[in-house]
This record gives structure tokens, sequence and C-alpha cells, in this order.
């Protein structure tokens, strides 16, 4: 099995494992990010902000990875701040906006379906600093209305969050739309877009954000490095005190090589989506979802929008079945279902049942989320064993 143009090895992972169709939880490393950070682990290992020869090369690097990532999204270098985690950078926007704020009672919405780091942390400020906070609802797609954030602000609202991308469903945000609504009301913008980064074109200035995160592992760079850009302007209380690092948002000594990943891993998808890497991937979703309309007639059902959604996500409930049953009788396949574990017991997904789902749909649900190095016969073996374990008895 071969990769993408200018890939350096066959798609990471086992030869004989299952076909992977989780990339919505983590994507494997891309093999060109792996060669671009190994230097940094080794020769280059100096501190970048030393002034002696040591630092100078991972000085420059750091400033290269921050130029990659800020051409990916669209934004200036400088507005880039490297985080160790997308809840961190999530953290940062939401914490440090309230924090700088200056306001009393300062009001922050958000939306249901959000990931957990952005309504937890809205719980956490709400909880520590009496920050009252609005969490809107979504339709049955996923959505919000942008009617529903314009009756929700107020001369209060110092910060709007609201995800570019779900991680189940693949629902795209109006986030466009949203963010111009904040903006008349004189509050800040924060898009998480850790599922939308590289899967889909995005541009800091034509979206109208303020604050917007990126994360690594979402995108082919390894997991514990990620980042928030800001917009030149925006003041944010910071993370973590120190040393003044990353225009002293986020002390600690830079992690050259996870950054030099991270920027490589960006350098990637822009060329990706330049040469039209989201239709080849939707293309391979929708055939994905015909084939298992047509094995199984009359119990697929789509869960999430039809078409405004990422083109690498299907999340679909196969009537008659539980999810996690039917994946453990799947085992060519590496996905996930529509529902969360706890000591043995299943209960529906919340961004599911946010959407209005029934608790028996919501347990039914996978979500098969394809990448880089799907091809059409992973396709053909996944829909044929999801087939095969929904029919059996």
């Amino acid at each position: 099995m071969t990769g993408p143009p200018g890939a350096l090895a066959p798609r990471p992972g086992p030869a004989d494992g299952p076909v992977y169709l989780d990339h919505n939880a983590t994507t494997p490393v891309d093999p060109r990010a792996v060669e671009a950070m190994a230097p940094y682990l080794t020769v280059h290992f100096g501190n970048p902000a030393s002034g002696h020869p040591y630092g100078a090369e991972p000085r420059r690097a750091l400033a290269r990875a921050r130029a990659q990532v800020a051409a990916l999204i669209g934004a200036r270098p400088s507005e880039v701040v490297f985080t160790s985690s997308g809840s961190e950078a999530n953290l940062l926007a939401l914490r440090g906006t309230l924090l700088a704020s200056g306001r009393s009672a300062p009001h922050v919405i958000t939306q249901a379906t959000e990931h957990p780091s952005v309504l937890e942390t809205a719980r956490a400020l709400r909880r520590l600093h009496g920050a009252r906070v609005t969490v809107l609802p979504v339709d049955g797609a996923g959505l919000v209305a942008p009617d529903a954030l314009a009756a929700a602000l107020t001369e209060e609202t110092v910060l709007v969050s609201v995800m570019a991308a779900n991680n189940e469903t693949g629902a795209l945000q109006p986030i466009t739309e949203l963010a111009a609504l904040a903006r008349t009301h004189g509050a800040l913008f924060h898009c998480d877009a850790a599922q939308a980064t590289g899967k889909i074109p995005l541009d800091v200035q034509a979206l109208g954000v303020d604050l917007l995160t990126v994360v690594g592992h979402k995108m082919y760079a390894p997991k514990g490095v990620a980042a928030l850009y800001v917009r030149e302007g925006v003041r944010l209380e910071p993370v973590v005190y120190g040393g003044g690092q990353e225009r002293g948002l986020r002390a600690g000594t830079e992690n050259v090589a996870l950054a030099v990943a991270l920027g490589t891993a960006a350098r990637v998808a822009a060329g990706e989506l330049a040469d039209g890497a989201p239709a080849r991937v939707a293309a391979l979703r929708d055939d994905l979802h015909r084939r298992l309309t047509v094995a199984l007639p009359g119990r697929v059902r789509l869960n999430g929008p039809e078409r405004q959604r990422l083109p690498n996500t299907l999340n679909v409930s196969v009537e008659g079945t539980l999810g996690h049953e039917l994946l453990a009788r799947a085992d060519r396949i590496a996905a996930s279902t529509g529902s969360a574990c706890h000591s043995g017991t299943h209960s529906p997904s919340p961004v599911l049942t946010a959407m209005g789902l029934a608790a028996d749909r919501a347990l039914g649900a996978l979500r098969l989320s394809l990448g880089r190095w799907t091809t059409a016969e992973d396709v053909e073996t996944a829909a044929t064993a999801v087939a095969r374990a929904a029919a059996a008895p």
C-alpha cells in the first residue's frame, strides 16, 4: 500500500493491522514529520534562547515552524503560540480572555457539542471566577443557529467559543457568520479548529476569528504539540508564568523537535489541500456510506449534516445493533462508537444526545473517520466487515 505523492513510506502502523478508520481520535505521524524532527532530538539539542552556537539552529527551526503553521491558517508568524495540547490552547484562549478582560461579571458563550476541554473550562471559569456561561443548543444536524447567538450576546459578553468542526459527526459550524455577530457586540471569538485544520482550507482573516486552536496529533504530527492563533492586539492572561517564552503567554523552554514536526505537518497539509485531497477523501467516505446502505438496506442512518461536514467523517447508526458490540465483531477495522463506557455500562454520546437523537440510535452509532492513507481497498474491507457484523445473530 502506498501513500500520497512525496510520502517517505507506506502508511504507519502494523502491516497486518485492521483498517484504521479513527483519524478523528488521532492520526498516525507522517514519516516526513518524523524525519524533520529527528535532528532536534540529537544534533540540534540546544535551548533556542541560548546565545551560543548550540542555540542558533533550534532558534531558526522554531521560527520556521511558526511560519509554517501560520501559513496554513493565513496568520502572521508572530500570532502563533505553541502549546503542549489542544486542551491547553483552549484553556489559554478561554481563561486568558476572561482574566484579561477586567470585567467583574464576564459572560462567556459556547455551544452544547463543544469538546470537553472547552465545556469544562467554561464551567471552571464560572466556579472559580464568577463568569456567567451560556451554552447554546444545536439543531438535529448539530449546528448552532446564528439567531441563537445573536439573542445570547450582551454587553458583558467577552468571549464566544465555537468549534469549527465536530469531532464525532464532522459538522461544520457557520464560523464566519458567528464571528461577525460576536464582533458587533465587542466580544472576542475563539474557534477550536482541532478537527478542521489540514482537512479543509482555513483562513483566520476570512473567518474573522480572534483565537484559533490547532492540534498536532489531529494532522499527522506527534501528540504533545499544538498551537493557538492569537490575533495581534488581543490581550490574554498567561496560562503558564515564567521566562517569557511564546509572547509571555506560555512560559517554559520550547520543545523544538515537536514544533518542527507540527510545522512540517502544516506544510504537508497545505500541499495536500492545494492538490485536492479533501475531494479524494470525501469520495472514499461517500463510497463507504453507499456500500453500507446497499449491504444493510433500510438500517443505516446518517448522523449529522449530509453536506456541511468534514470530508473524512461518516457517523452512522445501524438499526438493531449496539455500536460497541458491532465493532467488537468487526475486528478488521479500528473505529469509534457513539457511546461512552463507564464501569462496563454504555451511555449515549453527549454530542448525539444534544442533537436530539434517541438513546437507541446514539448507542448504535459508529464514527468512521478516514485519513491520508485510506484507500479504496480499505473502504471495501471496512464496509464488508461492518455489514457482516451487523448481520450476525
